[in-house]
């Protein structure tokens, strides 16, 4: 498989004896060192993190890239595996240690441990970026987009995936160290005003908000809910191991996939996934 040239793209960057590159320095990012450790412990038996690499990769289906896709924030490499064993050149760029160590043990072919800013990379060289639940960490949003669309190439795409309704906001936002939670509308006009024409934009997760409501947000804004989350709560979340309700999100998400393959957009979910296009 063809690997890119990184230093072409990012010249500060060097090669570790542990097999990643690094930059000379690592700035401090607002997700947690701890987050990517708990999600590591979740992702390959969830629901939740399966349903959104197939939503992502018949998203990147329906609108490959044309060059290397840079999976920015991508934490402990699920989502890159995934479009690495579709056949496209991935490479990982991920701050935490914890996160980089995780995604060399997914057998991630290009890590790099560095933020896009540490790695001095150029303008004008990155044919794809993908953020997935990255930006809702980012207090300046609308600057750090217009900053991914100077590196974008002409033409190259952005792939994005994000919380839904700040009406969903809770003490898990908070832990998780997001700054807001988004709508459809809202990230095309973020995404437009930093030089993207936004091609593709729906919801998923669809069935979620209602229990989301009820589990997440009432307790928060009444003061009952915990203000630690146990394991144990996690992987219930993401596991819920009752044969009907796996059945039954097992039919939930098949549906949302077909619409996501046929280019028709839902109008409610969880989460929001936007792919923009550099004009």
């Amino acid at each position: 498989m063809h690997t890119t040239n990184l230093l072409e793209i990012a010249p500060n960057l060097e090669l570790s004896p542990d097999g990643w590159w690094t930059s000379r320095t690592v700035s401090a990012v607002s997700y947690p060192e701890e987050g990517n450790a708990a999600c590591f412990a979740v992702e390959d038996s969830s629901f939740w993190f399966r349903h959104r690499n197939r939503c992502i990769l018949q998203a990147i289906k329906s609108f490959p890239p044309s060059g290397a896709f840079f999976d920015v924030g991508g934490g402990n490499g699920y989502v890159a595996r995934a479009i690495q064993d579709s056949g496209l050149d991935v490479v990982l760029v991920e701050p935490g240690f914890s996160g980089v160590r995780n995604a060399l043990k997914r057998g991630i072919r290009q890590v790099v441990r560095a933020t896009l800013k540490d790695a001095g990379v150029l303008p004008g060289t990155l044919p794809a970026v993908g953020l997935f639940d990255v930006i809702e960490h980012i207090g300046d949003d609308s600057g750090f987009l217009a900053e991914i669309n100077r590196l974008v190439i002409p033409g190259g795409r952005v792939y994005i995936t994000v919380p839904a309704y700040q009406w969903l906001w809770s003490g898990e936002d908070i832990l998780a160290g997001h700054s807001r939670r988004y709508t459809v509308p809202a990230l095309r006009r973020l995404l437009e005003n930093a030089g993207c024409a936004v091609e593709f934009a729906t919801y998923f997760f669809s069935f979620l908000p209602l229990p989301i409501l009820l589990l997440r947000v009432l307790p928060y804004r009444l003061g009952l809910a915990s203000k630690e989350i146990a394991d144990s709560d996690v992987r219930s979340d993401h596991d819920p191991g009752n044969p009907l309700v796996e059945r039954l999100l097992q039919k939930l998400t098949r549906r949302e996939l077909s619409r996501i393959a046929g280019l028709r957009p839902l109008r409610f979910g969880g989460s929001c996934m936007v792919v923009a296009r550099k004009r």
